[in-house]
This record gives structure tokens, C-alpha cells and sequence, in this order.
């Protein structure tokens, strides 16, 4: 039985039931908020393993908590099934380039949100586990996976967890072209599905926090993206 502790910020009695009830039968333990407020302390106190996340949530609302939490230190490792009754490409598109691990619309069936759980989890694992963990540096920048850090010109940059490991993906084999789905398989798992839009986005974001160092990652036209040889 998994030991791992979910977090669950849902302003939905119902719903908030329904899916602590089944990650309890799964034998996660579990913890819950009812707004972006309370998610925010409650993440913060105990650093789960993962967060359910709705949305649309009274006061702050689920992209802002997702903003918050990936941007400190302390807390952006933490995985973040986002879960809302939208259903636009622009919020999941947005949800991911915040961070989010994966995006499930409302309804949606326990089994498929336990399943995308599992995999963001195993995710989460393998990455923590992996003996290629190290530091790398091309021109100006630094990236040290371990500490989920990255400097360009002797400047720390703040990244997303799923903008930082898109850029260390590629930047582990400077030269080597990978289509968008070889960058979300070797960032998300086989298993995680995603829009070729969300790459996209990715890395408009990553170059823009790049800035004199953008040119690091070209497009190669018909095919996908990769890290300049320097």
C-alpha cells in the first residue's frame, strides 16, 4: 500500500468526499483545505507528495496557489494534478506551463484521476531517483538538478519544475534534436498526456527567462527543439 501524502484543495463538499474517500481506500494518506488560503499553509507546513488542485477556488484561486507554490523553493518540487470544471485548451495549457504535473476536467472518473496520480507520482520517483542527477553548464548557463537550480551570467533564474526539466532534458545532449513528444515522454513519462501546444509554451517561457541566452534553445523546423552545441 503507497504511504504517500495527497493534499486535496477542493471548495466542493461532494467532490472533496468522493476523491479523499478513494485515495484513502488506495491507502494514501491525505490531507484537505477548502480554499487557496488554507491549501497555501497546509502545503507549506507539510510538504506533501502531491496536490489534487481545483481551480476555481474562493479567493485565491487554484493558478494562483499553483503560481505560489512552484515558485518557492521550499515547495516547487511537490507534484499538482489540477482538477476544474474548465476544459479549455488556454487553461490547461496555463496550468502546465505554472507547473502542474497533469489536468483533469470535471466530472471525472476516480479511477482515471487514481491512475493520473500514480503516474505523476512515479514521475516524481524516477526523477528523484535518477543516477543522472548532475550538474551541466553550456556558455553561460549552470543547471543543478539536486537543488533545482538554475544561473545564466551568474544570475539565479526561476523556472517551473516542468519549465526546468524540459531545459535540463535538453541541455543533457547539447546538438541532439528531440520532437515535442521525446521532450514530455523524457520529462513526464510515456504515460502523460499533452498538447503539442504545452511544449510550445514551455519553451516560450524558458527563453524569455533565458534572455541574452535564449538563442540556447533553437527550433529545428518539422521536427521539435534542441540545446545549441557550445
Amino acid at each position: 500500500m503507497p504511504n504517500d501524502r495527497i493534499l486535496i484543495i477542493e471548495d466542493e463538499p461532494d467532490i472533496l468526499q468522493l476523491v479523499e474517500y478513494n485515495l484513502k481506500k488506495e491507502g494514501y494518506k491525505t490531507l484537505t483545505a477548502t480554499t487557496g488560503e488554507e491549501g497555501l499553509a497546509i502545503a507549506r507546513a507539510e510538504l506533501p507528495d502531491l496536490i489534487v488542485l481545483d481551480l476555481m477556488l474562493p479567493g485565491v484561486d487554484g493558478l494562483d496557489v499553483c503560481r505560489k507554490l512552484k515558485a518557492e523553493t521550499k515547495t516547487s518540487a511537490i507534484s499538482i494534478v489540477m482538477v476544474t470544471a474548465r476544459n479549455e485548451e488556454a487553461d490547461i495549457v496555463t496550468g502546465l506551463e505554472l507547473g502542474a504535473d497533469d489536468y483533469l476536467a470535471k466530472p471525472f472518473s476516480p479511477r482515471v484521476l487514481l491512475a493520473r496520480i500514480k503516474a505523476a507520482l512515479r514521475k516524481t520517483k524516477r526523477s528523484e531517483g535518477s543516477k543522472e542527477k548532475h550538474a551541466i553548464r553550456i556558455g553561460s548557463l549552470t543547471m543543478d538538478p539536486n537543488r533545482f537550480e538554475a544561473i545564466v551570467d551568474g544570475e539565479p533564474v526561476q523556472f517551473t519544475a516542468t519549465e526546468f526539466r524540459t531545459l535540463y532534458f535538453l541541455c543533457r545532449a547539447p546538438g541532439q534534436v528531440f520532437s515535442r513528444k521525446q521532450i514530455v515522454d523524457g520529462t513526464q513519462g510515456e504515460d502523460y498526456a499533452v498538447t503539442e501546444r504545452a511544449v510550445d509554451v514551455q519553451i516560450v517561457g524558458i527563453r524569455k527567462k533565458l534572455g541574452d541566452a535564449s538563442n540556447l534553445v533553437e527550433t529545428v523546423r518539422g521536427v521539435g527543439y534542441r540545446c545549441r552545441e557550445r
